[in-house]
């Protein structure tokens, strides 16, 4: 079963360098500069992918950073193909892309985001998108109706969904608020998941992002778009949702989720992370918004 695997190292500071008397006063005092560089191991199904480390206006950079490389991993890379737009294979935080194939068979790729250790938020907004590939095409087309089906029901019979998320194995599945999106203990993990705002609030009061890895979110996106993949075998680790302006005003938030291997997490509030604390795939999630001034119910088991 793909999944993504994490492992973080921290680079030591170095100690300052001796004087010498050839060095001029106040160089041999420079620091070297401390990095928190986190690895992981991303499954791929055949197919041409884009990697782009998009521009993030609102996190301080420094030096490109935070950067990502993205690399063949150490063994059984020999179906992996990455061509850069950079000749040092660098992605900065400046809207830098790398173009990865996989060729015949599902294989992994290594990447590896280089972050400041003093700048824990600022996190890369890191883009992947499946450009070309069969295996997409077919994950996302509509199985073909049963012999003995029973008539679909008319669209406007139906009770209009509040998420909607693509679940491994299963497609897309929608639930209100309030409710259980996702099946515990089912070894399914959820790829991607779409939130419509309540009615009057702006979308763009109701944002959220999936976890990708360990420091590794992916950019923030308003109510009524998806966030994640479809068909690409890509778990989420977890999410964050953030009410802010009138959305914030009107409700309280909360959610919790559960993940592959038994963990939980949560509730947790407004604009917080949830996710396990070894990164396991998500496999459920309930979100709960309250009208302020109303006694919030108590989530259901």
């Amino acid at each position: 079963m793909a999944a993504v695997k994490n492992a973080s190292a921290q680079i030591k500071k170095a100690p300052a360098a001796a004087p010498t008397n050839d060095a001029p006063p106040g160089k041999a005092d420079a620091q070297v500069q401390e990095l928190k560089v986190t690895g992981h191991l991303m499954a791929l199904p055949p197919g041409l992918f884009s990697f782009v480390n998009e521009l993030n206006p609102g996190a301080a950079m420094h030096n490109g950073m935070p950067g990502v490389r993205v690399s063949p991993p150490p063994i059984g890379g020999q179906n992996v193909e990455i061509s850069g737009f950079r000749s040092d294979g660098w992605l900065s935080a400046e809207g830098d892309a790398v173009l990865v194939r996989i060729k015949n068979q599902p294989a992994q790729v290594l990447v590896t985001i280089y972050q400041l250790a003093n700048m824990p938020d600022a996190s890369p907004r890191l883009q992947v998108r499946q450009l070309v590939g069969e295996a997409h095409i077919a994950a996302n087309a509509p199985p073909p109706p049963a012999a003995n089906a029973a008539p679909p029901v008319p669209q406007a019979a139906q009770e209009p969904a509040n998420i909607v998320a693509h679940i491994q194995s299963r497609g897309d599945v929608g639930t209100k608020f309030g409710e259980w999106l996702g099946e515990k203990g089912s070894q399914n993990w959820i790829e991607g998941f779409a939130i419509t705002a309540p009615d009057g609030v702006n979308p763009s009061d109701f944002t959220y992002q999936a976890v990708l890895g360990r420091g590794w979110l992916s950019p923030w996106v308003d109510a009524g778009q998806y966030c994640g993949s479809r068909g690409m075998a890509l778990p989420l680790l977890g999410l964050r949702i953030r009410l802010s302006g009138e959305a914030a005003e009107r409700y309280e938030i909360s959610y919790c989720a559960t993940f592959i291997g038994g963990a939980s997490c949560g509730p947790v509030g407004n604009d917080e992370t949830c996710e396990a604390e070894m990164l396991a795939p998500l496999e459920s999630f309930q979100l709960v918004l309250t009208p302020r001034g109303r006694k919030a119910s108590k989530p259901r088991k």
